[in-house]
This record gives structure tokens, sequence and C-alpha cells, in this order.
């Protein structure tokens, strides 16, 4: 114990990443809606410094996620960029905000934690009614996503790229679902590799915006990371034999109560 102290490494945001990257790996969730939360309720992190440090943690775990499915050529390279031509100017207009009025201050502290209350509410609702929203949409309109505009996915783009700048919450659970109502023709799989490898270079980008802040603790980072990427790794393994309806409405749970405790304060 004493010899990771030695080299910076606390053993409970070890766990905590490990625990998070299993669920990431298991669910699909981005990490932002688990991590974040954790940080700022468990380990009283200032909330603009735990949603920086885990963007950047978002990053580095979901560069492993990209890898995978891009050898399994589940990525639409084409999509990743509409939705980055929305999000990256997003979170540049975040950054300069959050620069101007300052990273730390309660202001700020204030509305991210009311971002993040809300997304995860959100969140946890999609989480639990995914299937049913999808299939009254498609019923709605059998046509819808058979020549989707690429404006409409340029906008997608921009709204994850405030809320994930914002909170670190969104290209998990929210960004998922924004696609499938896109694009409901595309297999899921195509789907779950698309927003993973746009979460890459949105939480690359805005990681290195609330760095350029100050608002990033790096001995964090590394030790969240130690714990993530064998977590994120274990957990996709399990994903292929353990039921999704098992651990959804669970997760959804768990997040409806972060997202409401942070509401109250």
């Amino acid at each position: 114990m004493s010899l990771l102290h030695s080299f910076g490494v606390q053993p409970l945001y070890v766990v905590s990443g490990l625990l998070v990257g299993l669920l990431v790996g298991l669910t699909g969730v981005g990490g932002g809606s688990l991590m974040t939360p954790l940080l700022i309720l468990f380990f009283g992190i200032h909330p603009s410094t735990a949603v920086g440090t885990d963007l950047l943690y978002a990053a580095v775990t979901k560069t492993v996620g990209t890898a995978v499915h891009s050898s399994a050529k589940s990525i639409e390279w084409r999509i990743v960029g509409l939705l980055a031509a929305g999000s990256v100017p997003a979170t540049v207009i975040v950054i300069l905000l959050l620069s101007h009025f300052g990273a730390a201050g309660p202001g700020v502290a204030k509305l991210i934690s009311l971002t993040l209350g809300i997304a995860l509410l959100i969140s946890a609702v999609l989480l639990v009614f995914k299937t049913q929203i999808i299939k009254a949409a498609t019923k709605r309109n059998p046509d819808f996503g058979l020549h989707t505009s690429a404006g409409l996915t340029i906008a997608t783009g921009f709204i994850v790229g405030l809320l994930v700048s914002l909170s670190s919450v969104g290209a998990g659970a929210l960004g998922t679902i924004a696609l499938m109502f896109l694009y409901p023709r595309l297999p899921t799989l195509k789907i779950v590799g698309t927003d993973i490898a746009h979460a890459v270079p949105l939480a690359l980008l805005a990681g290195l915006g609330h760095w350029w802040l100050g608002s990033i603790n790096t001995t964090l980072l590394g030790s969240l990371l130690l714990g993530s990427i064998p977590g994120i790794i274990v957990g996709s393994l399990l994903a292929r034999v353990t039921p999704e309806g098992a651990l959804r409405p669970a997760l959804a749970a768990v997040l409806a109560l972060v997202g409401l405790k942070m509401l109250a304060g």
C-alpha cells in the first residue's frame, strides 16, 4: 500500500476506476454518468475538477473501445465526422465561457451540478425506455432515417458537445439514443461503435480545455486509469454472456438517485 502511495496512486480511486470501467464495458453507458457524480459526492472533488479529470479519463478508456470497434469495422466514420462538426465548436464555446466566468467559481460549480443532475435523470429514463422509444418513433415515421439530414446530425453533435463539455455526461446514453433516432436502420453494434468513436475526440478536446483552465487533477487521473483500463476490457468480455435486461434497470435506478442527489445539492 505504501508503495502505491509513493507513486501518488490512491487505491480507492483505482477501485472506483475499475468498477466504473467494468460497468461501462457491460452496459455501454458513458463513464461520466457514473464517475463524475462519484468524484463529487463521495470524494468531495470540486465539480469543475471532477468534470475535467473525468473527460480525459473517458478519452483514454474509450480509445480502447474505439480500437476494438474499428477492428470489427463497426464504426460509421462519416457520421462521426458530422457529429464532430457540431460538437467541436460547442466544446470551444463552453471552454471559453468557463474561462470567462471562472471554472472554479461557485456559480459555475452550481451550474455544473444542475446540468449533471438533469442529464443523469434524462439518461436514466432513456436507459429504461430505450427500446419502446425507438419502436414508437420508427412506427410513427417508417421512412425516417433513410435520408437523414446531415444538419440534424451536426445539431445533435452540438447539443451533445455542450452537455459533455459542461457535465461530462451525454456522449453515452444520450448520444446513443440520438443516433438510434437519426439512423434507426443502422445496426446497434455500429450505433455503439460510432458513438464511442465520436466520444474520444470530444472528450479529449473538452478535457484538454479543462486542463488549460487548470481544472485537472493528474494524480487522480492516473489512479482512475490504472483501474478503468482493465475494468473496461473485462466488462466488454463479460457483456457477451451477461443479459442486458439484468443490468440496465438497476443502473438506471442508480443514475436517477444520483441525479436527484445532485439537484438537491
